[in-house]
């Protein structure tokens, strides 16, 4: 069920964080060079990232309240999934880049005023923390909010590294740390993307949803009275909390008031058991032929079926 209050709230958190992180961006990025700290311009670049991120997420919100048109049929939920999966790209490039210049810097180390590491590292905790705070209390929490929170995540672990090794570098005069902080950032930053990559290609590429699994979904149908078999089933993903099926649902032959109630049946299961709330059912009562291209209904075997189709938003 698609909330417009939630949207309209993580849209109002989004534009908020975006001026904040771009304003922080430029602060960062200034610190970082008068203080010759790599960890901090790395993380510079990281908000930098995550500036980006926010304005994406943002536009996808937005896209995402525009109701379905003729040329959009189902909305326009995919696009979330695509500003995360280009999120994530981003990042994963950026860590490359910031692993490059980290180890250039760990075989050639150079002094760091650690006073301004510390001042804008307290300053990012408290707004990475105050973003995320804002984040989580939107109660959205489809791929696109997930990936924008996550970026907020690895930002705080970040200063949070970065606010331990300048105190290291003040103490014991290691400045081989500043380096290796960007490291970790870097590694960071890829175990934060990584998945979101993973799940929103999956999307993208109409895989089956993350949770279910195809045998547990044919089996819980075929469990039905009435119902003799399942095939030509496939189960895909509209958006992050969207999922869409089609499947042919063997019968047999009998009045339409009797195979009405096996379709209220299997349309309760896909939605109770499994979240699968947009469903087109073809029932048969004859096999299909298998061909390359699917299931197809032979022409003149001259049985009826019926179709049903429900989409809630």
């Amino acid at each position: 069920m698609h909330s417009h209050t939630h949207e309209s709230t993580s849209s109002r958190v989004l534009a908020w964080s975006l001026v904040a992180t771009t304003a922080f961006v430029a602060v960062e990025l200034a610190a970082g060079i008068r203080a010759h700290s790599l960890a901090l311009i790395s993380d510079a670049g990281h908000n930098a990232t995550d500036a980006l991120a926010l304005l994406l997420a943002w536009f996808a919100v937005y896209l995402q309240c525009k109701p379905a048109d003729e040329s959009r049929t189902f909305g326009y939920h995919r696009a979330g999934v695509l500003a995360a999966f280009v999120n994530a790209l981003v990042l994963i490039l950026l860590s490359a880049w910031m692993l490059y210049e980290s180890w250039r810097r760990l075989l050639a180390p150079e002094a760091v005023n650690e006073n301004i590491m510390i001042g804008v590292a307290a300053a990012a905790l408290l707004l990475n923390g105050g973003i995320m705070l804002g984040l989580r209390r939107t109660g959205n929490n489809d791929i696109n909010m997930r990936g924008a929170f996550l970026h907020m995540l690895g930002d705080l672990l970040g200063a949070a590294a970065i606010l331990v090794g300048a105190v290291v570098i003040r103490e014991w005069g290691w400045t081989r740390i500043d380096p290796l902080l960007s490291i970790l950032i870097s590694l960071l930053i890829v175990w934060t993307a990584w998945d979101i990559t993973r799940e929103s290609l999956n999307i993208l590429l109409e895989g089956l949803p993350r949770g279910l699994e195809l045998q547990q979904v044919t089996r819980g149908i075929r469990e039905i009275d009435g119902v003799l078999d399942v095939h030509d089933l496939h189960i895909w993903s509209l958006g992050s909390n969207s999922h869409a099926l089609s499947c042919h649902v063997l019968i047999e032959d009998m009045p339409p008031s009797l195979s009405d109630h096996i379709l209220r049946k299997v349309k309760h299961v896909l939605a109770d058991r499994f979240h699968v709330h947009h469903t087109t059912v073809q029932f048969e009562h004859t096999s299909c032929a298998i061909s390359g291209t699917g299931c197809v209904i032979p022409v003149d075997a001259g049985q009826s079926h019926g179709h049903a189709h429900r989409h809630v938003h």
